[in-house]
């Protein structure tokens, strides 16, 4: 039999009928420990720190949708990024996109590097930066595609040549898109990671993260991690993402075609002065997101001048809701330089183009009608 293609694979994939009650739904196995038959030898089993019957479904069917050999889910986004790299040695070297969410060098800068570990950030849209930045032990090449919030794209196939060609590995943190709309390990990607309390779960219910790994040796690595650091993701919350898989196909194609309607009505906006949106013909990386993208999806920022014109916007707004995060059916707006990029210093947000003016959007599946009514008479507030 073909593979089955991605839509039912969302649904079905690590999720056969309970075999005890026939249930179509994966139980949620709220067991801490397991029964042991005799000395050594348990049902798959034993401690749920180190694997539950629903978190293996979950990790099943995300494999699959990464199109990986193993997938391992965490409490959060940054609890993966945290295991991925907490493999490396004293002395290895980490080259990471210089414009991605500001909790990422926050965690390298601040407690990673204590460790003898060392990092530097370039332009990694620029492959010719990305070569000039590797030494004989980087082991790692971490980038966002598109970026947060930016939406700047990285050409992975590229950058996992010139990281191979060194011996290092390539991660890509495929958030902002989704398996549904992107798939770095088939572009020369080794690991992929995922905050999955966005797209994946999709309805702003639950924490989470993942790690998909592409090699033998990852599975052995990160089920390490899981193990030994106990930063996994709780049966309730696995349950949760499972759930919000089973209609990501259905939810992105809704969030693409309202992306691309707020993106086009922005960009003819006079009080907006620009839009960052790969979607958009205007986007100096539009070809490459036609080309390694399966959609444009529907985040997008939009600069408007000043933290009072973002502020008095932000107010106005009656149906986007001005908070944190991204990827639920709800659609929502956020200041980025004192939201996901306060840990960084003004100066270092001013390096990567984030400015006081900044506001970020995370378009939902609402009527696209609506949404355009709303940003039209919050903007008229700029």
């Amino acid at each position: 039999m073909t593979q089955q293609k991605f839509s039912t694979r969302a649904i079905h994939a690590g999720q056969s009928p309970d075999p005890t009650t026939g249930a179509i739904n994966v139980p949620i196995y709220a067991s801490s420990t397991y029964a042991q038959e005799e000395i050594g030898k348990h049902r798959g089993y034993e401690y749920s720190r180190v694997s539950n019957p629903t978190r293996t479904a979950l990790e099943e069917n995300l494999a699959s949708l990464e199109g990986g050999t193993s997938a391992h889910v965490f409490s959060s986004g940054m609890a993966a990024i945290a295991a991925m790299v907490a493999m490396l040695k004293t002395g290895d070297h980490v080259i990471c996109g210089s414009n991605v969410y500001g909790g990422t060098p926050r965690l390298f800068d601040r407690i990673i590097a204590n460790y003898g570990i060392r990092f530097t950030y370039v332009d990694t849209t620029n492959p010719d930066q990305v070569r000039e930045a590797i030494e004989p032990n980087t082991k790692l090449v971490h980038i966002e595609t598109p970026t947060n919030p930016l939406m700047q794209l990285t050409d992975i196939a590229a950058v996992a040549e010139l990281a191979h060609k060194a011996g290092a590995e390539v991660s890509v943190d495929n958030t902002f898109l989704s398996p549904a709309l992107q798939s770095p390990i088939a572009l020369g990607a080794d690991i992929v990671m995922h905050s999955t309390t966005k797209f994946l779960n999709g309805h702003s219910d639950g924490l989470g993260g993942v790690l998909v790994g592409s090699k033998p040796g990852h599975r052995d690595r990160f089920n390490l991690m899981q193990k030994a650091l106990g930063g996994i993701l709780s049966p309730f919350e696995s349950y949760l993402i499972l759930r919000g898989i089973k209609t990501l196909p259905l939810r992105m194609k809704q969030h693409e075609e309202n992306g691309r309607a707020v993106a086009a009505f922005l960009a003819q906006h006079p009080k907006v002065q620009k839009v960052f949106y790969p979607g958009l013909k205007s986007h100096p990386q539009h070809e490459l997101a036609v080309r390694q993208q399966k959609g444009f999806g529907s985040m997008i920022a939009m600069e408007l001048g000043s933290r009072g014109a973002a502020g008095r916007f932000l107010k106005g707004l009656k149906i986007f809701l001005n908070a944190e995060s991204l990827g639920g059916v709800e659609s929502l707006a956020s200041h980025s330089a004192t939201s996901t990029h306060a840990a960084l210093t003004e100066e270092r947000r001013l390096v990567i183009g984030i400015t006081q003016g900044l506001v970020r959007l995370s378009v939902g599946i609402e009527d696209k009608d609506d949404l355009m009514g709303d940003l039209t008479q919050a903007l008229e507030a700029v």
